[in-house]
């Protein structure tokens, strides 16, 4: 029960604190608030743009063609090599032979077009395409570098790949993310700085309140307790109006968009429980900044 006591009193302190050091309290408030908004596009966006890339890299593959009259035992020693690839995913990787090609052919061509009449009268015997393999890879950064190691195969006449893809977007979206990352940290750490100088002043304001119960014996946890809470509590406060933003907006914004970024090729995650979980993540960091703010500010200016 005296524990308890001791809580509800340092709750009531800490809440006392924040209006009795009304405007400072604020202003921590609303940086918090502006930090989280932004972390909270920064989420959004970085979330987004891993999930098209994954998508993006998942259609990325490697087109390999062999020699038209490789033997059976050409096309197991190809299957072989390209399967000691570091970068080639096993599981997927797909061969087809001529015959196997020349119906696909057929079947996703209109019988009356060209291509189809030409098709049909290929043989085993004057069957001129070329057996391939598809791959996909592990890494789409890796790509190029596959694609080399697989062309250097003996039997592979071409290889072809999507290269502009992967030498201009991915790196650009790694570019965002990195990006992003930097705004934020820069502005928790201004949002600390914040709240170090509100619990400063409440530090200050205390200050004899705080040597009566160095001399009657409190113990150190429970001097500091009430800064870490209302830390606590400006962090917590200061995350509510970007929670409310992220799970309108983003709602909205999915609404208006029909669920795509631009054009129909980028989807956009969906709202549930995406939003939720980026709503958790920024009461985290609201209440985490607030409490480290205080705990570091209580330590270096209370000697105890």
């Amino acid at each position: 029960m005296k524990a308890i006591r001791i809580f509800r009193r340092n709750i009531a302190n800490a809440v006392k604190s924040i209006f009795r050091n009304f405007s400072l309290s604020i202003a921590s408030i609303i940086c918090t608030t502006i930090t989280l908004i932004i972390v909270s596009l920064a989420i959004l966006a970085t979330y987004n743009i891993n999930s098209f890339t994954k998508d993006i890299e998942s259609t990325l593959t490697i087109y390999s063609y062999v020699d038209q009259n490789a033997t059976n035992e050409d096309i197991e020693m190809i299957k072989s090599k390209i399967l000691g690839i570091r970068n080639v995913k096993s599981d997927e990787l797909i061969y087809k032979d001529k015959e196997m090609i020349r119906k696909e052919t057929m079947e996703n061509s209109d019988k009356d077009s060209a291509i189809y009449s030409i098709m049909n009268t290929l043989t085993e015997e004057n069957n001129f395409l070329r057996p391939e393999f598809i791959i996909s890879v592990k890494d789409a950064s890796d790509l190029e570098e596959t694609a080399k190691a697989i062309k250097s195969i003996d039997k592979v006449v071409d290889v072809q790949y999507s290269e502009s893809v992967v030498q201009k977007m991915v790196p650009t979206f790694k570019v965002v993310q990195k990006v992003t990352l930097v705004i934020i940290i820069g502005l928790v750490c201004v949002t600390v700085f914040l709240i170090c100088n509100t619990i400063k002043l409440t530090i200050f304001a205390r200050k004899s309140e705080i040597e009566i119960m160095r001399l009657v014996g409190t113990s150190n946890f429970v001097i500091k307790l009430p800064f870490v809470i209302e830390g606590l509590f400006l962090g917590i406060i200061g995350s509510i109006i970007p929670i409310v933003a992220t799970i309108w907006g983003y709602m909205f914004a999915y609404d208006k968009l029909e669920g795509h970024f631009f054009t129909n090729f980028i989807e956009m995650v969906k709202p549930l429980p995406f939003t939720l979980y980026v709503s958790l993540i920024l009461v985290a960091i609201g209440a985490i900044v607030g409490m480290i703010g205080s705990y570091t500010t209580v330590r270096r200016h209370l000697k105890i």
